[in-house]
């Protein structure tokens, strides 16, 4: 059945319960798995349910807004995702599911999605990764921002972000301009474009890749709501990024969440004066991250493993790579050539340290290899 059809009741009943319940409602989501939303929402309309479950939605439970939530995400193009689709993102939010199952309240797996866009959500986030972090971000912030999310883009995979200023709208546009697949995960709804000004991103966003929430159309932003949607930015993706973080703010929240979900943490290392990187360095120095500074290492920590793999990285070369240390030590005791200067296998023996009758085998060696010079007056290093 389609996404956007009314008269199914477990997309009903999932609708009416994004609307009475504040995510993440870990009672509620309980109930749903044992009875299923048909009767878990029968039970909350008629004040029957558990006292924990009535505790999360009595203030709500005669909001009953089911054709008017799904009449507002049509006229968006929006759909209700719900866990009974084929497109819904089992995989990504099993790690929400056991953590929820472990006792963590916070990480109650969401009911349903609110889904705007064409993308198809399960598919794209196969191969996913989020990028995160400040909103006061620095322009070197910015700017390793838009290149990860264009590269990594480049590479085919889904940047997830949360579509705020700073470092997650850099990684958007990065990854729009790569023409790849991006979605925005909000703490309002998806009809509501916030903050004002990135209104055409997500409506770029909606036109090729998906925005995403939990909350009904027209719900409006608030704080709260944003730290609870960080555990969807930090469980959609096989691993989250910080570019840039403060010692205490929602991206490092997010990766804090991402640990505790099993999700691979990697940090961006930046100025170690600038307040904009205190959190990644934190998280560095704890061990709670690995380091990357290249799309190909975020992609070697989040992709397939054995495929995905970092280049090595060039090393200058040096004319002396490969010798030996009593070698090492002849070349660097003699004076570059200077004409017919130089020193004798006597001398340079004293000067390295190393036995004469050796220093006589390896400047002969040495000077095959280029290296060494035999002058006028004794041997010295090549110019070359």
């Amino acid at each position: 059945m389609s996404p956007l059809a009314t008269d199914d009741p477990a997309r009903r009943a999932r609708a009416y319960l994004l609307r009475v319940a504040e995510p993440p409602a870990p009672a509620l989501a309980a109930l749903v798995d044992v009875c299923g939303p048909v009767e878990a929402a029968a039970r909350v309309r008629a004040g029957e349910a558990p006292r924990s479950v009535m505790d999360e939605t009595s203030a709500r439970r005669e909001s009953d807004f089911v054709d008017v939530d799904l009449a507002a995400a049509q006229a968006v193009g929006a759909r209700l995702l719900t866990p009974e689709d084929p497109e819904w993102p089992e995989w990504p939010l099993l790690a929400l599911r056991n953590a929820h199952a472990r006792g963590l309240r916070w990480a109650a797996p969401p009911l349903a999605l609110w889904v705007r866009g064409p993308t198809g959500v399960d598919s794209a986030l196969r191969r996913s990764v989020s990028v995160i972090g400040a909103r006061a971000a620095t322009g070197y912030g910015e700017h390793v921002a838009a290149e990860f999310g264009y590269g990594l883009a480049e590479a085919g995979m889904t940047v997830v972000s949360g579509a705020a200023y700073g470092i997650d709208g850099a990684a958007h546009r990065g990854a729009l301009n790569a023409e790849g697949t991006t979605i925005a995960v909000l703490g309002c709804g998806v009809d509501v474009r916030y903050p004002a000004s990135h209104a055409r991103l997500l409506d770029r966003i909606g036109e090729t890749g998906a925005v995403i929430s939990e909350y009904p159309p027209g719900t409006p932003p608030a704080k709260h709501r944003f730290l609870v949607r960080n555990r969807l930015i930090a469980a959609l993706s096989a691993g989250t990024v910080v570019v840039e973080a403060g010692v205490r703010s929602g991206a490092r929240n997010t990766a804090s969440t991402a640990a505790a979900l099993g999700k691979t943490v990697l940090a961006v290392p930046g100025p170690i004066t600038s307040a904009m990187s205190l959190g990644c360095h934190e998280l560095l120095r704890t061990g709670s991250a690995t380091v990357v500074c290249s799309v190909a290492e975020v992609l070697e920590g989040v992709g397939q493993v054995g495929v995905d793999l970092a280049p090595e990285p060039t090393r200058p070369k040096r004319t002396t790579d490969g010798l030996g240390d009593q070698a090492l030590r002849v070349h660097e005791a003699l004076p570059l050539g200077k004409g017919p200067s130089g020193l004798s296998p006597e001398r340079v023996a004293a000067l390295s340290g190393v036995p004469l009758a050796r220093v006589r085998a390896l400047l002969p060696e040495l000077e095959m290899t280029g290296l060494v010079v035999r002058g006028e007056e004794g041997w010295h290093r090549s110019r070359s």
